[in-house]
């Protein structure tokens, strides 16, 4: 138990708790996509503040020691993401009393808008933390979609190429944005599904992803994307009253951009029944 949550200060019991975590892990490990497609790193504990880069600047000397070389070392901070909820406590006594029906949408509520926040972090960058996102560095590099959801596969090939021409090995995998992912589920080329051709370009998988906007081919060779995690999701309590119990879901981490060549962004603009992920 991370004392700093608070959790034993609430009034859920185990069955509780049990219901309001399994419902959270269910949305997250749905609705995360760029955790599938970049190297993960930790959780290095709550205590973690930041990740070393490996390099340093030089800087004034100290007072009276003109003589001493300094140089100050880079680090990478993590940022901290809160989203808060709030459970009905007649709802948590129904779970007591064995209820298999209970209303957990603020908990599917908080774990999607915290899941694309990580996402959008990730893959579009956060400037106000200091993270580059990964479309955000290669926007030069994005190749179209095109007019039609029959143009995908043109469009994934052309970037698979840009991606050898520069010595980027294999695996891939195409990340889309939630509707384009269900657009092109829903379509066919002559009778093959757009989708499976797609697969078969890559030799891979294709993830939807609510926090992106348009389309990324990435490689998984590893070694190109950091993500650094600090806390890991967790659920930590704030307070409550007659009615209503008021919690949260927290994490802390932090993005690195390596070897930015190993992903060329697709840019949805033109693509018919294109629409922007959720900001």
């Amino acid at each position: 138990m991370k004392n700093h949550l608070f959790r034993d200060r609430a009034p859920i019991t185990e069955a509780g708790w049990e219901e309001i975590e399994k419902e959270a892990r269910r949305t997250l490990r749905a609705l995360l996509a760029a955790r599938r497609v970049v190297d993960f790193k930790g959780p290095l504990g709550w205590g973690a503040s930041d990740v070393e880069l490996g390099r340093a600047d030089p800087i004034d000397s100290p007072p009276a020691a003109a003589k001493v070389q300094a140089r100050l070392r880079r680090i990478q901070p993590l940022v901290e993401l809160r989203i808060p909820f709030e459970m009905s406590r007649s709802e948590l006594d129904a779970i007591d009393r064995g209820a298999r029906d209970p209303d957990l949408d603020a908990v599917t509520a908080a774990a999607r808008e915290i899941a694309v926040a990580e996402d959008r972090a990730i893959f579009h960058g956060y400037d106000a933390a200091q993270i580059s996102g990964i479309c955000q560095v290669r926007a030069k590099e994005a190749v179209s979609l095109g007019g039609s959801h029959a143009d995908y596969p043109d469009a994934v090939a052309a970037a698979l190429k840009q991606l050898r021409d520069e010595g980027v090995e294999g695996p891939f995998a195409v990340v889309l944005s939630e509707q384009l992912y269900k657009d092109l589920t829903a379509r066919t080329d002559g009778g093959y599904p757009i989708l499976s051709h797609v697969q078969r370009l890559i030799d891979g998988n294709v993830h939807a992803a609510p926090g992106l906007d348009g389309g990324l081919v990435i490689s998984l060779r590893g070694g190109d994307f950091e993500l650094s995690v600090g806390q890991d999701f967790s659920i930590g309590y704030l307070d409550h009253d007659a009615e209503r119990v008021r919690l949260y879901i927290e994490e802390s981490f932090t993005f690195l951009v390596l070897s930015a060549q190993a992903a060329v962004p697709l840019d949805a603009g033109g693509t018919a029944g294109a629409t922007k992920g959720r900001r």
